[in-house]
């Protein structure tokens, strides 16, 4: 490939394909047009990338280096949108997988108009600065999905196709088309190589999301060493087999990438498009282009004299006039067709208020008034996944945007929808969607559903395979996403499947995730309870830890004390006779056990703790009110590792858990070799008196 493929442009104008419907000549005009506007813009992203990151002393150079034509052709003429009006529904989703070249995605919004200034790309990756290491999300910043840990922002793309074709189905009418907008992805060889984005894409493909374009930035380089080293697959037949529509382009050439993403952008073909655009990494700094050296910030050093070649001033953050007048004339026409659409969603609000209630209504307070009003089960024997699942049929009903998936697990988990069909390419308005075995992908395309704010996704498998969806969560976590995550088979009381499918430490290991609620309920009533935390947690993840054995119906405590117990994470299920001597501290199936033993022993307090997160939300008083600091007797109970009950129980106190990996065996065999039963308890309690 020619080393310097920016002056490619002009060497195409000879071979261009004259088969279309302008004349040759007003073909040759058009092409030189916007050479002449977007060349220079071209050369000012370079060196605002370059400025930005020799500044920081830190960061990625590679890829918006190579990738500097792309980015110009989609925030300089492909992409819809508008600056001003940053969270516009019907906008065109832009996201950039190869999170770590983050300063790519921060040039162009700032160029664009959105409220990055410049004063931000010269903060680049310092303290306290908007312009992190890899992107955070913010829509009012024009960041429509955190990214960085390769492959999740391909996955969040699926969610986010996904999410818009249930808009449009749900939400167009043959008078009014509200959403018609596309979801593009720029990704990287790393992006592909992970995991996620092959489960993702395999789901992208046999949906038939043909608003979802990846532009796969091919420039046979990794970190370490050249692409080869770690790969020979071929791309085009790997995606074409997924079903996706795959073409080729040259990166580095405006018009032949232009051309291509037009063409494939409104091909009837109904499948989702590749795009495999060939660039040079880090190219512009002739030190470096295309070899690995130039992923990260080896060329720093080469700088000045790039910028000289280029043509460039010496000036650093330099902007020309040419670029920011194109600009200020692209925002207008941003702006023009922001005007236009909110026309047509006007009118279409007057003629449809059923759907304008359900497209713009805050439903998840709603509902949480809706299970306030749910009659108390009183059933007895009675599992949690089975509580969850005939809990979540009532939120449903009243809560349109509720979609529920699972990883091949529907019937285990119970969180089908029943009065709801199946999503698929023929039946976009169905609510349940089957993921198969992919339970990576299924949280990050979860993900990119939450992040487009307009249905509330909700998923599931058993717990001990959380494991596998872990760095999704994580991500959600950190986004601050409303995502719920159903997980049963909560325990070592899974039995007989033996200690591959036991969680022993994972319940733990969800703790261990800031801003995640993670919640065990007891009983029917403590499920309604977490259900209300769940849908009221619209700025953090919640994570549902259900129980596949029957569990007895806890009608000792009152109804309403158990639902909003749950609500702050724990509460007092039993009262002392007498004078406070001891507290047990226990959650889910554990529960019942310490309500069996409490009423033997004069001076014994119960403290259910289903969620420790909302818990720790609470004052001081109310903490103290429910673990007064004064009696230091405590035994924590839980079917899962210990660890994290010492901060509750105290050095002297004493925790019933299990902290090794279990056997194949029946649930009774289990609990009674992990001496998780009432003997046991009790044993303890006389210990400790």
């Amino acid at each position: 490939m020619d080393c310097k493929p920016w002056l490619s442009t002009v060497f195409s104008l000879a071979n261009f394909n004259p088969n279309n419907t302008f004349q040759t000549h007003e073909r040759k005009e058009i092409i030189f047009q916007v050479m002449k506007e977007l060349l220079p813009i071209v050369k000012d992203g370079r060196g605002l990338f370059m400025d930005a990151i020799e500044a920081a002393n830190s960061g990625h150079l590679g890829m918006p280096m190579g990738c500097a034509e792309i980015g110009a052709a989609l925030f300089g003429k492909l992409l819809r949108f508008d600056p001003d009006s940053p969270t516009w529904m019907n906008r065109d989703r832009f996201i950039l997988s190869a999170g770590h070249g983050s300063i790519f995605l921060y040039v162009w919004l700032y160029l664009a108009g959105y409220n990055i200034s410049l004063e931000d790309i010269k903060n680049f990756r310092k303290s306290g600065s908007i312009t992190h290491g890899h992107p955070e999300f913010n829509k009012n910043l024009g960041i429509e999905c955190t990214t960085g840990p390769l492959g999740q922002g391909v996955a969040n793309a699926v969610g986010m196709a996904l999410s818009c074709k249930k808009q449009a189905a749900k939400f167009n009418t043959t008078r009014h088309k509200i959403f018609d907008n596309f979801v593009v992805c720029l990704c990287g060889d790393g992006c592909l190589q992970e995991g996620v984005s092959a489960e993702a894409s395999s789901l992208a493909g046999h949906w038939r999301l043909d608003n979802l374009i990846l532009i796969f930035d091919s420039n046979d380089v990794t970190l370490d060493a050249k692409l080869s080293k770690s790969q020979s697959e071929n791309i085009i037949q790997r995606f074409g087999a997924y079903g996706f529509e795959v073409v080729q382009t040259n990166g580095n050439d405006l018009n032949d990438f232009i051309a291509t993403f037009n063409r494939v952008k409104f091909s009837p073909s109904g499948r989702p498009k590749m795009i495999i655009a060939r660039t040079i990494i880090g190219l512009g700094i002739d030190e470096i282009a295309g070899t690995n050296q130039a992923h990260g910030a080896a060329g720093i050093e080469f700088v000045d004299i790039a910028k000289q070649k280029m043509g460039l001033p010496s000036i650093k953050f330099f902007v020309s006039e040419a670029t920011k007048r194109f600009f200020a004339n692209r925002k207008l026409e941003c702006k023009k067709e922001y005007a236009a659409w909110l026309d047509i969603f006007k009118a279409w609000q007057e003629e449809n208020p059923g759907l304008t209630q359900a497209l713009l209504s805050d439903n998840q307070t709603s509902t949480v008034h809706v299970l306030d009003a749910l009659k108390p089960s009183g059933r007895d024997g009675m599992s949690t996944r089975a509580a969850a699942g005939e809990i979540l049929q009532t939120i449903a009903k009243y809560n349109e945007s509720m979609i529920t998936g699972s990883a091949d697990l529907f019937a285990s988990a119970g969180n089908y929808i029943k009065n709801s069909s199946d999503f698929s390419s023929e039946n976009l308005q169905g609510h349940n969607i089957y993921f198969g075995v992919r339970e990576h992908a299924m949280a990050a395309i979860m993900n990119g559903v939450a992040y487009d704010g307009i249905f509330r996704p909700s998923c599931s498998t058993f717990l001990v395979f959380s494991d596998y969806m872990r760095p999704a969560i994580r991500v959600a976590a950190l986004a601050k996403l409303g995502q719920i995550f159903i997980f049963t088979h909560d325990s070592i009381a899974v039995g007989e499947d033996g200690p591959t499918h036991q969680p022993v430490e994972t319940l733990t290991a969800l703790r261990c995730l800031p801003n995640l609620d993670v919640i065990r309920p007891a009983d029917y009533e403590e499920t309604v309870g977490a259900w209300q935390l769940a849908m009221a947690n619209i700025d953090r993840p919640t994570a549902l830890i259900l129980s596949r054995q029957e569990l007895p119906h806890l009608g000792q405590i009152n109804v309403a004390q158990r639902r909003s117990g749950v609500l702050k994470g724990a509460y007092i299920a039993h009262a002392e006779v007498g004078k406070l001597e001891r507290i047990i501290l226990a959650s889910g199936s554990e529960l019942c056990l310490a309500m069996q033993a409490a009423p033997l022993f004069d001076g014994t307090r119960v403290v259910s703790v289903p969620c420790m997160e909302a818990f720790e939300r609470q004052s001081k008083e109310y903490i103290n009110l429910v673990l007064p600091q004064n009696c230091t007797k405590r035994i924590a109970m839980e079917a899962g590792i210990s660890m994290p009950w010492y901060k509750y129980v105290g050095s002297n106190g004493i925790v019933l858990g299990v902290d090794f990996f279990g056997y194949s065996g029946q649930l009774v065999d289990l609990m009674n070799s992990f001496h998780i039963t009432l003997k046991n308890l009790k044993n303890v309690i006389y210990d400790l008196s």
